[in-house]
Parts: C-alpha cells; sequence; structure tokens
C-alpha cells in the first residue's frame, strides 16, 4: 500500500473531506504546493483555487476552495477555508455572474481596497468555474 497521511479540510459550515490521502494540491499565497505522506511539516495560507486529493486507492479528485489556512504535520493535514464546493455543488450560471460582476468593479473602482477586494472575487468566480469544468 502505499504511503498515506490523514487528511481533513473544514469549513465553518462544515466537515468537506476527511479520510486517508496519497497527496494534495493546492495553492498557497506564494505558488501552488504538492503534500504527499511523510512533508516537513509547516503551516501556510491558502488562497481560492482548485483542491485535488490523490485518495488511498490513488484516484484523483477535485473541488472548489476558498481562501483559508493549511496545517501539515507527519501524519495529518488538515486544512480549513471558508468554503469547499464538489464540481457537481457548483452553479455554474451563478459562478459566471459573479465573474462578470467582479470584472465590472475592477474596471470601476480606483480605490486599492476595492480592487484587491474584486479581484479576490474574481479569483473565487474563475476557480468555481474551473471547477465545473472537471465535472
Amino acid at each position: 500500500m502505499p504511503n498515506t497521511f490523514f487528511f481533513e479540510v473544514h469549513t465553518p459550515y462544515r466537515p468537506f473531506f476527511i479520510g486517508k490521502a496519497q497527496a494534495i494540491t493546492l495553492t498557497l499565497t506564494d505558488g501552488e504546493i504538492a503534500v504527499y505522506a511523510k512533508h516537513s511539516p509547516f503551516t501556510a495560507p491558502v488562497i481560492s483555487c482548485i483542491l485535488r486529493i490523490r485518495d488511498d486507492k490513488g484516484k484523483w479528485r477535485s473541488a472548489f476552495i476558498t481562501e483559508g489556512i493549511l496545517e501539515v504535520k507527519y501524519q495529518k493535514n488538515v486544512l480549513i477555508v471558508d468554503a469547499a464546493e464538489w464540481p457537481e455543488e457548483i452553479d455554474r450560471d451563478r459562478a459566471l455572474a459573479a465573474k462578470q460582476k467582479a470584472e465590472e468593479s475592477i474596471k470601476a473602482s480606483s480605490h486599492n481596497f476595492k480592487i484587491v477586494n474584486a479581484e479576490t472575487q474574481l479569483r473565487r468566480a474563475e476557480s468555481r468555474l474551473k471547477a465545473c469544468e472537471l465535472r
């Protein structure tokens, strides 16, 4: 049996995933990362992205996640995010509308904090749409 680790994904609303994994991939604030069993421990902020989980049988599954924190330990990794959705849970039309609204906000805003907020909303919408394509 391949090396595995225990992995949990939690949102304020539900435990999203709890189980064994061979690997996970996701995007931290400074770039993408893959985590395998026996990875060196660390804690890092995560941005909205596609989370990929390779389960203990070797099958990959993808999900949309928002900002949060990843804690990697030797045998257990925990990801806490604001929201997480499997592709089949995403409303594509709503994600398209959110993308359009964020793009309009970026063009119309002259305040830096409003632009940063709109860019975060745009990244979320684009990640949701990407997850829809993975169905």
